[in-house]
């Protein structure tokens, strides 16, 4: 599924390439220039909830504050950080801390958070059972494939006792890394995407909160097992190539984006689903 990923993403950014080119769109921001906060500040998001925040801020805010906004819509994990880098967008939002520097880590770029926005409790999520308790032996489980959501969903499972990582296994933790499985589960691991479509063929998944949102999911009311707000470390960022965190325009997103407005829009939106972060 990897494969299927950065193919979709390839395709994904040709597309995205060949739209700001139509749009006239300029390619990398300049850091803090007065010319670019002239220029449309070009933010990739995913769909849920990241494009719809960023709608609310560009439709009810983002006049008034001087900022021209242009969101473009992609589904993979992948694009939104390619496009940064290559200036193709001036930012994106979509991702936790911990993905954002692996993903540094194994593709060489350079991108940094801005500032945290929201977080989407990862959940597992079932329409066979209503407990993790009920799952039966040798259930099938579904992962994403992702290395820190991977290791963020078996912690969720860890943390309510439905198996045991060994010591130490962290955010990148593995099946591998489970040293007691008294359900004797077998994984699947699938593009984070792919998990709310193949549900129904599994026992149970570990899905994404944007993700399951999308596909008409509550994950404050659908999800077998959610993870805790208190101190986790996987709010979603506004985030940009290094050098660009003072461009004027990535500034004034970031104080609309920690406005009062956008709390109760995201708190009256979501219910719960997905918690304001600041």
């Amino acid at each position: 599924m990897r494969n299927v990923l950065k193919s979709t993403a390839i395709v994904a950014t040709a597309g995205l390439a060949l739209t700001l080119t139509a749009c006239g769109s300029s390619g990398s921001s300049s850091g803090g220039s007065a010319a670019s906060a002239d220029k449309p500040l070009t933010v990739i998001a995913s769909p849920t909830p990241h494009a719809q925040i960023l709608d609310y801020v560009k439709k009810n805010l983002a006049d008034k504050a001087g900022l021209k906004l242009d969101v473009k819509v992609v589904t993979d994990y992948v694009t939104p950080n390619t496009a940064v880098q290559d200036g193709s967008a001036d930012a994106n939002y979509f991702q936790h801390v911990p993905y954002l520097e692996d993903f540094n880590k194994k593709h060489g770029t350079n991108i940094v958070s801005v500032e945290p926005v929201h977080l989407e409790p990862l959940g597992l999520y079932s329409k066979k059972v209503k407990s993790a308790a009920d799952l039966p032996n040798g259930a099938t489980v579904g992962l994403p494939n992702d290395v820190t959501n991977e290791g963020r969903a078996l912690k969720l499972l860890a943390d309510n006792k439905v198996i045991k990582l060994k010591d130490g296994a962290g955010t990148s933790a593995t099946p591998g890394d489970v040293v007691e499985n008294p359900k004797n589960l077998k994984w699947k691991e699938l593009d984070a995407a792919q998990l709310p479509r193949s549900l129904g063929d599994l026992d149970a998944a570990v899905i994404n909160g944007n993700y399951a949102i999308d596909s008409g999911l509550t994950p404050a009311k659908d999800a077998v097992l959610l993870e805790r707000a208190e101190g986790n470390p996987y709010a979603n960022i506004l985030a940009v190539k290094k050098g660009h965190e003072s461009d004027p325009r990535v500034v004034k997103l970031a104080q609309l984006l920690h406005s009062d407005e956008v709390k109760k829009y995201i708190d009256d939106t979501f219910k719960g689903s997905v918690i304001p972060a600041f």
